[in-house]
């Protein structure tokens, strides 16, 4: 199967960004299958979100194993994700997948 290419990125950190970096953890070989299934559209609609700068989601050598890397504008545009998410075809398939993240707010840009 090909690979999904899943990076995007629009711009670099600034003051008040919020960044969430992570994991997606699949339990078995069916939670990866609905991730593959999933994640197309799932990407589409969060890349054409006003507030996102970057969004990857990107398989790593162990198959149940996703790195997980998003870049919203500020704290409104990351909680405007997270309600979208909710409602969302991918949140229905996913949401019972562990998920190691963390989230933060930049205190300044660089580059």
């Amino acid at each position: 199967m090909d690979d999904v290419l899943t990076e995007d990125t629009r711009g670099e950190g600034r003051a008040g960004a919020v960044e969430l970096t992570g994991r997606l953890l699949c339990a078995d070989p069916d939670e990866a299958a609905a991730v593959r299934r999933h994640l197309p559209e799932h990407v589409a609609l969060t890349r054409a979100e006003p507030g996102c700068l970057r969004f990857a989601v990107e398989p790593t050598e162990d198959p149940l194993i996703w790195t997980v890397s998003e870049l919203f504008v500020d704290r409104a545009a990351f909680e405007e994700h997270q309600l979208r998410v909710r409602s969302s075809p991918w949140f229905e398939a996913t949401s019972e997948i562990a998920r190691d993240y963390v989230v933060e707010t930049l205190s300044g840009g660089h580059g």
